[in-house]
């Protein structure tokens, strides 16, 4: 999906044109008759809230004094310009109209110098003291940083701890005390088609109020390995970024982070749960610390299920155990379909990353998997989170024409199975593999090379649907072949 982070713009000026009417003679007259008469009462300065409905005024007025504005300024480098050009220095016009203007160009100077660049976000208070959560990319690469609240008092900040990860961030203000600090609500709780507000600083436009409702929950946009966003048709925009999302009653359930730009009304704000699970490491430490469990997963489709015995498509399926890892040490293999996670049912495979990261390295996990048809469960201690490092590419080589599988396939080197090299348009494999597949595993049992990894499928498809194990971009995946047939 694609999305967009919703600050790093400069302010924005609006100019608005007002024009009044005047009423007519008669008009005037008929107001003052009216009036007299007491047919008709004066309005009311503060319309009255209709019963069963939401006093959407008195929440704002509430909750608002616990918003802030952000802005930063950080650095960048930028072409330099010739001095005195209003235009800039590749306009065509601007050498006209500097120190150079009577016909001679300036020779072009082969260095760049740094300028000023501002974001505008927006954050919410969390506590008397002056912490303010707010978005990683707002305040990213920032070298100063300046919150405003609502009663235009401002404090330089600095940032306390950073999450890019969620993409959240802690500021400190300094020399702030006793500030009006937001009630944080439960995510959890937050249901589909509930009312929220969004309140923030859209375009440079401080404390904008927008109300809508939530249009789903747990949603991926691709934004990393814990995407589990709310997403929300309350309207925002570009300087909402870090802002909170508030129900009725008046409590954070999230923080604005991302918009479709292909689309109106869709917005995603971080859940508020995950927010408080690592609030205490970033007040702390500064960083987030997160477990690992060192496997490769995916996500366990239809045919997945039907291969491994599941009643329906649900759980993490283990493509690759990490050598020497969690995983392997505490005897999880691959082909395992992890189901639950300290008693929390795994709906898929989306959740187990998230699940495991809640606990902090050296933590024990009971993990319950499904193992040829048998559940089993082991206990794994989480290492601390790590990047990942992909491998190297698969050689050349000799090739076996697979007719069964429509493939061409190589040697993998010292017996570690079968290159993919080509894959027949309206085969079997033509949706399953891709060439620089390596398959390692037919039907759960090991392939050393080309012509046993052939066989292997062509006996396995005479039976019905082939299970393989193969490694693409240097990760483990299982891929099921339906059908021996050309389509």
């Amino acid at each position: 999906m694609n999305v967009r982070r919703l600050s790093k713009l400069g302010a924005t000026a609006l100019l608005i044109l007002a024009a009044g009417c005047q009423r007519s003679p008669e008009a005037q007259a008929v107001t003052r008759e009216t009036t007299a008469a007491g047919a008709t009462a004066a309005p009311s300065s503060t319309p009255p809230v209709l019963s069963g409905t939401p006093d959407v005024a008195a929440l704002v007025a509430r909750v608002q004094p616990s918003v802030v504005n952000i802005t930063s300024e950080h650095e960048v480098e930028v072409p330099r310009d010739m001095p005195g050009d209003p235009f800039g220095g590749d306009s065509p016009f601007g050498w006209f109209f500097g120190p150079n203007r009577h016909g001679r160009r300036p020779p072009v100077e082969p260095f760049e110098r740094g300028r000023k660049q501002q974001a505008l976000g927006s954050g919410i208070l969390i506590d008397a003291a002056g912490h303010v959560v707010t978005n990683a990319h707002v305040v990213e690469d920032a070298d100063v940083v300046r919150v405003k609240l609502a009663d235009d008092r401002e404090f330089k900040a600095k940032v306390k701890g950073r999450d890019p990860q969620l993409d959240l961030a802690v500021l400190e203000l300094e020399g702030a005390k006793d500030l009006p600090a937001a009630t944080l609500g439960s995510s959890a709780a937050l249901r589909v088609g509930e009312y929220v507000i969004a309140i923030g600083n859209p375009f440079g436009l401080g404390h904008t109020v927008t109300m809508g409702i939530v249009s789903a929950k747990s949603r991926t946009i691709g934004a990393g390995p814990y995407d589990d966003f709310i997403q929300t048709d309350a309207s925002i925009n570009p300087g909402n970024s870090g802002g909170p999302l508030f129900n009725l009653r008046g409590e954070v359930v999230g923080i604005n982070t991302a918009i479709n730009p292909n689309g109106k009304g869709i917005g995603f704000a971080i859940p508020i749960d995950d927010v408080k699970d690592v609030l205490p490491q970033l007040l702390g430490t500064g960083h987030v610390a997160r477990g690992r469990l060192g496997v490769v997963i995916q996500p366990v489709d239809a045919g997945l299920a039907k291969a491994f015995g599941l009643d329906r498509p649900r759980g993490a399926l283990i493509a690759e155990v990490e050598p020497d890892g969690p995983a392997q040490k505490a005897g999880l293999q691959s082909g395992d379909v992890i189901v639950e996670v300290d008693g929390t049912e795994v709906q898929n495979a989306h959740d187990l990353p998230r699940m495991v990261a809640r606990h902090a390295p050296g933590s024990k996990v009971k993990v319950k998997v499904l193992r040829k048809g048998e559940t089993k469960t082991f206990e794994a201690t989480l290492a601390a989170l790590a990047d990942e490092q992909g491998k190297g590419a698969a050689p050349s080589g000799p090739s076996v024409d697979s007719s069964g599988l429509g493939a061409e396939l190589m040697d993998a080197p010292d017996g570690g199975g079968a290159v993919v090299r080509r894959v027949r348009p309206g085969s079997a494999a033509d949706e399953a593999l891709a060439p620089g597949d390596v398959i390692v595993e037919v039907d759960r049992a090991p392939v050393k090379n080309a012509a046993e990894a052939s066989e292997q499928i062509g006996r396995a498809l005479k039976k019905g649907p082939a299970l393989l194990r193969i490694e693409r971009d240097g990760r483990g995946l299982y891929v099921v072949i339906e059908s021996t047939s050309p389509r």
